[in-house]
């Protein structure tokens, strides 16, 4: 059975329009493809500050939280913003921010870390962990709740997420609530029946995923992995944050994140998951109207405000 046919009807049509990417020969191209035009909500405050990378060189976070606040300590949710570790800005999910600040009720930061091939790993996990801290620091300033800071991000920015929470807890803090890895991109061996299952040209596939990692790992590709690289390297996953993840069942990504998952559960970490059957990787994004895209953006938003709940 071809890739189409396995596609969910009301996702066929958003994966035969999209434009086929191939890395490495299209990342400058893609990466002057201007963003979409966002309506912002009127109750939602967007700002831009700069603060110090993990190179101690300036970075811009973006911040998202209600324009009407009342004096109380909300939640952070550090969100990473995916594309593979090599493409992608904050203001590309400036929308999906937005809904986790109104889902939530709480201050979403945003950080541009920095991409490979230009900068490899170390880079990005170093500047994701430079806006924890920087978060962490700035609560008393910014009204945040230091018990309730949570962190995510969808594919790279999933990788990142998981990376993070490992890294947090190898270094002894900041204190992480909760995280969110949506459809993570962990695994940098490529080794699983789905990495060689999805090789269809329009979605993220095999050939895009082996170029990624190539470009991401840089001179570290060789040898031992380091598991806030590719965190399915990570050895032990006992005492991180509870999670909740999903991933669509023609996503390369699917057997590296139900993998994971096990992991996480024989390690006695708390974990929600969903598979979404007929999904390609990022389809609520592709078809954001859809039946099963709006179940999973939903599914994923009310995880995050129940977590801050509890």
């Amino acid at each position: 059975m071809d890739f189409i046919s396995r596609v969910a009807p009301e996702l066929k049509q958003g994966v035969e329009l999209l434009t086929p990417l191939h890395l490495p020969e299209d990342l400058a191209m893609e990466r002057q493809r201007p963003l979409p035009p966002a309506n912002s909500s009127k109750s939602i405050q967007i700002t831009e500050r700069y603060i110090s990378g993990g190179d101690s060189k300036e970075m811009l976070v973006k911040i998202y939280e209600p324009v009407r606040r009342e004096d109380q300590k909300l939640p952070a949710f550090l969100w990473i913003h995916g594309g593979g570790y090599v493409l992608g800005h904050p203001s590309s999910d400036d929308v999906l921010c937005e809904c986790f600040v109104k889902a939530a009720n709480c201050i979403v930061i945003s950080p541009d870390y920095r991409l490979a091939p230009e900068h490899p790993f170390p880079a990005a996990i170093e500047d994701c962990y430079a806006a924890l801290e920087w978060i962490t620091n700035r609560a008393e300033e910014m009204n945040i709740d230091l018990s309730r800071i949570a962190i995510g991000g969808a594919s790279a920015g999933g990788g990142l997420t998981a990376a993070l929470a490992l890294l947090a807890r190898d270094k002894g803090g900041p204190a992480i609530c909760f995280q969110m890895p949506l459809y993570p991109m962990i695994d940098d061996r490529n080794v699983t029946p789905s990495s060689h299952e999805i090789t269809h040209q329009a979605v993220w596939n095999r050939a895009n995923n082996l170029a990624a990692w190539k470009m991401y790992l840089g001179e570290h590709a060789h040898g031992d992995i380091s598991p806030y690289a590719a965190p399915s390297r990570a050895k032990s996953l006992a005492g991180l944050p509870p999670v909740y993840t999903c991933v669509g069942q023609l996503d390369p990504f699917r057997d590296e994140t139900i993998d994971y998952v096990a992991r996480l559960a024989q390690a006695g970490v708390d974990v929600e998951f969903q598979l979404y059957p007929g999904c390609y990787h990022g389809f609520e994004h592709v078809v954001p109207d859809a039946e099963i895209s709006q179940r999973a953006r939903n599914g994923y938003l009310d995880a995050l405000a129940r977590a801050f709940k509890r």
